[in-house]
């Protein structure tokens, strides 16, 4: 029964976990602004973008990235979205993960012309965004980018799906969706509490074999 429960908690999750796999993807401008922050409906969200990528030298490498049990790099290049920003201000970008690399060489180049391109959103990442000499960076940290490009940035990024986008590197597997301990916590109380009760049963069992054999072993008077 404990194991039972337990199998309801995991299906709980699971399920929590498709509900969230299974968002409708939506345009960009339509769930999301330059000018606003990050915050738990953007993150994982699938949305399309539509605009034309930034020159190819404007690219950077995150050093670090694991893909497919190996680690290398992902190239990242900021897409300038259509429809954003108002005339004679900033042109709004998205950095977007086009793809993983084993390693940092020559920037692929980047589709011309406007292009519509589905991603997964995600937050900044945190810790060291500083650029070296050969435009690698530790993490892909947005406040950190802000004085390099000439953008008015989101405050996330992307991580693509559209192969055609990809520039022949691979693409990035999304993370599984989070989903909160607390779903199905009442089936995972019940599972600890049979638990329980089959050690209580257990410990009561053994005491009273223990006590009968010592009954039975005492000398008749």
């Amino acid at each position: 029964m404990g194991l039972w429960q337990l199998g309801v908690y995991d299906s709980r999750q699971a399920d929590e976990r498709a509900d969230r796999q299974s968002v409708p993807t939506a345009e960009l401008t339509q769930v999301w602004g330059p000018g606003e922050r990050f915050t738990t409906t953007a993150n994982h969200r699938p949305v399309t973008v539509s605009g034309r990528f930034a020159d190819s030298a404007e690219q950077v490498w995150i050093s670090g990235k694991s893909e497919d049990g190996r680690t290398g790099y992902w190239l990242v290049a900021p897409i300038l979205v259509s429809g954003d920003g108002e005339q004679g201000t900033k042109s709004s970008a998205l950095m977007v993960v086009r793809g993983w690399s084993a390693e940092a060489g020559e920037f692929a180049s980047v589709p011309a012309g406007e292009q519509r391109i589905r991603v997964i959103l995600e937050p900044g990442e945190s810790g060291s965004g500083a650029l070296d000499g050969d435009r690698v960076s530790q993490a892909l940290r947005i406040p950190a980018f802000i004085n390099e490009f000439d953008y008015d940035l989101y405050s996330g990024f992307g991580l693509n799906t559209t192969p055609a986008a990809a520039g022949g590197l691979m693409l990035v597997s999304p993370p599984e969706p989070e989903t909160s301990w607390a779903n199905g916590l009442r089936n995972l109380m019940y599972s600890i509490q049979w638990f329980v009760f089959g050690a209580f049963a257990l410990f009561m069992w053994c005491r009273m074999s223990t006590e009968s054999v010592a009954a039975a072993q005492q000398p008749v008077a």
